[in-house]
């Protein structure tokens, strides 16, 4: 193993890479490291109308996330973010799409019905609008919402329908307010869109949610209006399965010519569904599902507000930053306890991935990892002393803490402040971002900028780590993350990696970077190991590979920390030293900070207490690189 840590003070953030035209021939472009969000939600989604966003529309979203000031939806403060992104993705629910701001707005775009229909819709309305008044709009919603079973196992289509509304036809027909607000979003998304500068791409969420199971999709289209207005977005109303999802995107790619993504989220509260080893109505994963799903969603979101879902330290239990940000509560919160399970959380699912692959020949789990912040109140928020919660209530101290002295209840405190999309293109372009998303060449990270790239390879060039031309060698010797490495001739030759971190230069330190690796054997056992290849000070390895900890300089008091301890950048060429050919294998970077003050401490002091009433008081911010998986 080699390992450098050196500071590369005039490293760059651009990458020299080779690209591939028709013929073959090899040119060399650029790439660069963009950040956005793929996940963000505006008043036009149910949920956010009814937590108080009735003002933060798509056009909001932009200016904010293109570092303009704009005005707070429920507090009303003016706000603004501290690093703007590079791209973003307003990503409204499809279902009751605009509906609520619509019901406010006593919209005359709902459907014509007869006399006494029409006067329990204005009924309806004037209860809702009373609701939305008083605070108690999402309650009172509830009654219009798809009724999820209350069974264990898989959804029968036949005994529990997917669209379960019955109460929702009081509106009448609610496709011309949808399509309203629908237009809206992708001609604002068009507006905002300016290449080379700043990229909005079309989204949306589907958001099926069976036995209460958060099996969302985000989906996206690198197209604008012109295709995008030929459809309207394919909710959970119509169908809870993502097998149907898929089917649509196909079909209406043939029909309009748009192109799609799905990226699964929040596998952290999908009740063991998500990333199961059979599908959602029960049946046997098979080759041609798994080709089906890795062509829909090449990537996952692995960190937002409602938690982290890499690991637990009961699925990992060798892993000492196990357990970070862990997000325990339901959708239906309160209702049913908590249990994790390996289908619920990225890492497991790699291992699992590999497991059916030996089994059906093809990978269903082979995903590339990005974060974002399913922020609901416009606003993409993810920075730890400038954080707005997810739901636009949440965004001052007093709201935040309604529930504080419940530690059971799900409230601002448990929310983590958290994360963004990084994505290596050539441009910053609908088209480059897009490419990115599908060749997997993506990270996320819990909300720094962290600068990550990591590459794998069987015969890298001495001195690699630390070249000018790092990204070149990668890409000419190698492949990047979110690529297969092809096995090599020599039998006992292993792999090695290079990998190259630096800090955000706003933000802390960093404290390590490591190798997580899991692989399955021949006799079907799926393993796992994490290697400190990079670290700051010299400390060194205990007997088992650990490594000590970087130490703490946050003042409680102050909710400060100092940049004394840690290291700015990492440069790294390693090898495997456990590796065989024979097994299947996965590795992906992590990445720490050293630790700082998290969002609820910047509360906690503001409201003059001395420590949040739940959850950590700092927190050690991490990337995740996309996996680079190995076939023998």
């Amino acid at each position: 193993m080699v390992m450098h840590k050196l500071l590369l003070s005039t490293m760059l953030f651009s990458a020299a890479s080779l690209s591939f035209s028709e013929d073959g021939s090899a040119t060399e472009t650029v790439t660069q490291v963009y950040f956005g969000d793929t996940h963000l939600h505006t008043s036009y989604s149910f949920d956010a109308f009814l937590n108080n966003n009735h003002s933060a529309d798509p056009d909001t979203a932009y200016r904010w996330a293109k570092g303009q000031p704009v005005i707070h939806p429920y507090n009303r403060a003016r706000v603004q973010i501290q690093t703007p992104l590079d791209f973003l993705v307003v990503s409204d629910h499809a279902e009751m799409l605009g509906v609520m701001k619509a019901v406010r707005n006593d919209s005359d775009l709902f459907g014509k019905l007869g006399l006494w229909d029409s006067f329990k819709r204005w009924s309806a309305m004037r209860q809702m609008n009373d609701a939305i008044d008083t605070d108690t709009g999402l309650a009172f919603f509830g009654r219009f919402l798809p009724v999820a079973a209350q069974g264990e196992g898989h959804i029968d289509p036949v005994a529990d329908p997917s669209n379960n509304i019955s109460d929702v036809a009081i509106f009448g027909d609610t496709t011309e307010v949808s399509s309203a607000a629908w237009n809206d979003i992708v001609n604002s998304a068009d507006r905002h869109n300016d290449p080379g500068t700043f990229t909005s791409l079309v989204g949306w969420e589907w958001s099926s949610i069976p036995t209460g199971a958060n099996l969302h999709r985000i989906v996206i289209s690198p197209d604008g209006a012109d295709k995008s207005s030929q459809y309207l977005p394919f909710g959970s109303d119509q169908s809870q399965y993502p097998e149907d999802l898929w089917q649509w995107l196909g079909e209406t790619q043939e029909r309009t010519g748009a192109r799609f993504l799905a990226i699964p989220h929040n596998s952290n509260i999908s009740k063991g569904y998500m990333f199961d080893t059979t599908t959602l109505r029960g049946e046997e994963i098979t080759a041609d599902y798994a080709t089906r799903r890795m062509a829909w969603e090449p990537v996952a979101e692995i960190t937002q507000i409602k938690g982290d879902s890499e690991t637990l330290s009961e699925l990992s239990p060798n892993d000492e930053f196990a357990d970070f940000e862990t997000y325990e509560h339901y959708i239906q919160n309160g209702a049913v306890d908590y249990v994790a399970t390996a289908a619920d959380y990225i890492r497991p699912a790699l291992k699992r991935g590999l497991s059916i692959e030996q089994k059906v020949g093809v990978n269903p789990y082979k995903f590339g990892l990005i974060g974002s912040t399913d922020s609901h109140s416009g606003l993409s928020s993810s920075e730890e002393n400038n954080f707005w919660g997810k739901m636009a209530t949440d965004s001052t101290p007093e709201t935040k803490s309604r529930a504080g002295a419940d530690p059971d209840a799900r409230d601002g405190w448990n929310m983590s402040a958290s994360g963004v999309a990084a994505v290596w293109a050539v441009e910053n372009t609908r088209e480059a971002i897009y490419a990115a998303f599908k060749r997997k060449e993506v990270y996320a990270t819990s909300g720094p900028r962290m600068r990550v790239q990591l590459f794998a390879g069987w015969d890298f060039p001495a001195g690699a780590a630390e070249a000018d031309d790092f990204a070149a060698i990668g890409y000419s010797h190698g492949v990047p993350m979110g690529s297969d490495l092809a096995a090599t001739d020599g039998a006992d030759q292993a792999p090695s990696f290079l990998l190259r971190a630096v800090k955000d230069p706003l933000e802390a330190n960093l404290d390590r970077a490591q190798i997580v690796k899991g692989w399955v054997d021949a006799s079907g056992v799926e393993h796992e190991q994490i290697y400190n290849v990079a670290w700051s000070g010299e400390r060194e390895l205990d007997a088992d590979g650990r490594l000590p900890s970087v130490g703490n300089t946050v003042d409680l008091e102050l909710v400060r920390y100092s940049n004394s301890i840690g290291q700015a950048e990492f440069a790294v060429h390693w090898t495997d030293p456990d590796f065989n050919p024979q097994h299947s294998a996965f590795y992906y970077a992590r990445v720490l900070q050293i630790p700082t003050p998290r969002n609820a401490l910047f509360d906690a002091h503001a409201l003059g207490i001395d420590e949040p009433p739940k959850g950590p008081k700092t927190i050690q911010e991490r990337a995740y690189t996309s996996p680079i998986w190995y076939q023998p």
